[in-house]
């Protein structure tokens, strides 16, 4: 493992460790598990789709130092979450769903949902995993937010909420784990490059009254000055980074990663 202030490119050493991922089946979640187990980590990838978790396996070279243990759960199942989480080294929260509506149109349960998986779960699983963080002195909880976690935008109510409300969870795990070794971070992704984007084109072209094929330049980009999608391996590296020596003390942040959207 590469020592604080030793130069050279950031080493992630995770032998040893075990580090819990939600929503592992696809998408972030998925370039983060096969991340962590990279760097030598035995990764419970948590996801209701137990068909996307057997195709996470089937995604993992030969010779991995780490592994990927598959943990098919829905997240709704609050209690069950919490009971996952025991033992966990690595806390990555990114499960999400999203719904596009006008508030007034916005369905009650849908906003529910959302906020159970995306908030809700995500404070279950700390209550599981600090325990042993704590006993440990050593834990990493990287909470994966968005560029909604530090805005908002039309039409999306309840992920906007649910991101915001994270953002405050993490600062608030970030200052009570602090004297135990345990640093919490957000890192804001701007869109990327997942199944959850893709099927947010048509629902954004129905609520903006624009064709398809104007959506992702005319909407979902306009803000952002990198005009391209994030790819899941960038943001499964910042994860990473958060993990190393060399991050020990960043904690309590949100890194964005938006292609300038948050600078205007």
């Amino acid at each position: 493992m590469t020592a604080i202030g030793t130069p050279g490119p950031v080493s992630l050493d995770l032998a040893g460790r075990t580090a819990l991922v939600t929503g592992a089946a696809g998408g972030i979640g998925r370039a983060c598990a096969l991340r962590l187990a990279a760097a030598g980590a035995v990764v419970r990838a948590v996801d209701r789709d137990a068909a996307g978790l057997d195709g996470l396996l089937d995604a993992l070279p030969a010779g991995t130092p780490g592994g990927i243990e598959p943990h098919p759960l829905d997240l709704t199942d609050l209690a069950a979450a919490e009971r996952a989480a025991a033992g966990s080294d690595v806390l990555v929260n990114n499960a999400g769903l999203q719904l596009v509506r006008p508030i007034e149109e916005f369905p009650p349960e849908a906003f529910h949902e959302v906020l159970t998986v995306m908030l809700e779960a995500p404070f279950r699983l700390l209550r599981g995993a600090l325990p042993h963080m704590y006993a440990r002195g050593w834990g990493r909880i990287v909470n994966i937010s968005s560029v909604h976690g530090l805005r908002a935008s039309p039409f999306k109510s309840a992920y906007v909420a649910a991101k915001h409300g994270l953002e405050g969870l993490s600062k608030t795990a970030a200052l009570e784990g602090a004297p135990h070794g345990v640093t919490s971070n957000c890192v804001n992704p701007g869109y990327v490059r997942t199944p959850l984007v893709e099927r947010q084109i048509a629902d954004q072209a129905a609520a903006h009254g624009i064709p398809e094929d104007r959506v992702l330049a005319d909407i979902l980009l306009a803000d952002s000055a990198l005009k391209r999608l994030l790819e899941p391996e960038e943001v499964a590296e910042a994860v990473a980074y958060l993990c190393t020596p060399q991050a020990s003390f960043v904690t309590g942040t949100s890194l964005a990663l938006d292609g300038g959207w948050t600078a205007h």
